[in-house]
């Protein structure tokens, strides 16, 4: 999901676009550069053009162009854009948020394709964003009402180049650390398609030898975009499916996907139903007594890292293997503690 710049970040690349936090959005937009300003107002005009798409069903598209471009002038001050600038961001929407927008040329309206897998959390979660990225730089002040996170990923300045890199699909270079080899640093040429975000951290998703890849961008030095080079986008990459039966960022599809039974407390209870896990999280049990759910993925250190960060309460029912895992890891703590 990377289009315009800024837009991919919204949503992970947001393909699976899934936990496009608030934190990142604001802080990253509110020290945008004079030079993406272009981003800015790309970015305002899809949130419009998928405004009215979404509310009117079908449009046609002199309505749509006409719609936009009172709101963009009225609102921001912007000039008036063209059809062939319409279309671009629809095709940009399409191509990197898979929304699917198709025109029927015989009737002349748009409409959205609302079949598709996840299409209302998609839209919803797409819209959430863009309207907090569209808030900032009005006349309101935000940071007035809002207050964000302050621990922001390093070397998070990639991200504008490495958006570009994508949407023009050039290659690029760069050295990465190794944080599991004493911090060395090795050379990488990698085609970027996607960027995720997991955990407050960005990572670059990317072929490198004709493999997928992933790469912490906050690892990332001496990043160079080859220019002068171009590669064709692989279509095959389903991101949603990719990461649909893991936790975080981490997909070895050596890893079973297990069948997972976890039990909390009632009151820790409401805030998980609040905040799911998983996509996949099942509740089974929700009384004054306990609060118990049923999860499916491959179980890699982010999720058990993520148990860790819930464990007030946590008791894991199944797999005796993870149920194992979380007690051989509270007892060094308590041995390191004591």
């Amino acid at each position: 999901m990377l289009i315009s710049p800024l837009f991919s970040l919204l949503n992970s690349f947001f393909l699976g676009l899934r936990h496009l936090l608030t934190q990142r959005i604001i802080i990253f937009a509110t020290k945008i550069d004079k030079d993406m300003s272009k981003q800015v107002e790309q970015m305002r005009r899809m949130l419009l053009i998928l405004n009215n798409i979404k509310q009117r069903q079908r449009i046609s598209k002199q309505e749509l162009l006409s719609r936009v471009n009172d709101r963009l002038y009225w609102i921001y001050g912007y000039k008036e854009v063209g059809v062939r600038t319409l279309e671009r961001d629809l095709e940009d929407i399409e191509s990197m948020f898979c929304v699917n927008i198709s025109y029927d040329r015989s009737n002349n309206y748009y409409i959205i394709d609302r079949q598709s897998r996840d299409y209302d959390t998609k839209m919803a979660e797409l819209l959430m964003n863009f309207d907090l990225l569209n808030s900032l730089g009005s006349e309101n002040n935000l940071s007035s009402f809002v207050v964000a996170e302050h621990h922001r990923p390093q070397h998070s300045e990639w991200l504008p180049s490495l958006i570009s890199a994508i949407k023009n699909t050039h290659p690029v270079t760069f050295t990465y650390i190794d944080y599991r080899r004493d911090n060395s640093t090795f050379p990488h040429r990698v085609e970027p398609h996607y960027l995720k975000e997991s955990n407050q951290r960005w990572y670059l998703l990317g072929y490198e030898d004709g493999i997928l890849k992933n790469f912490g961008v906050d690892r990332i030095r001496n990043l160079e975009i080859l220019s002068d080079e171009t590669f064709k986008r692989s279509m095959n990459i389903d991101v949603e499916e990719l990461f649909r039966d893991c936790y975080g960022i981490w997909n070895d599809p050596r890893m079973p996907i297990e069948d997972i039974v976890l039990r909390f407390s009632p009151l820790d209870g409401r805030f998980i139903k609040s905040l799911p896990i998983h996509h996949s999280q099942n509740i089974i049990v929700d009384d004054e007594k306990e609060f118990r759910i049923s999860l499916r993925l491959r179980i890699t250190n982010d999720f058990v890292m993520e148990l860790l960060s819930r464990s007030k309460s946590l008791e894991v029912l199944e797999p005796q293997h993870l149920r194992d895992e979380i007690r051989e890891i509270y007892e060094n703590a308590i041995k390191r503690n004591s």
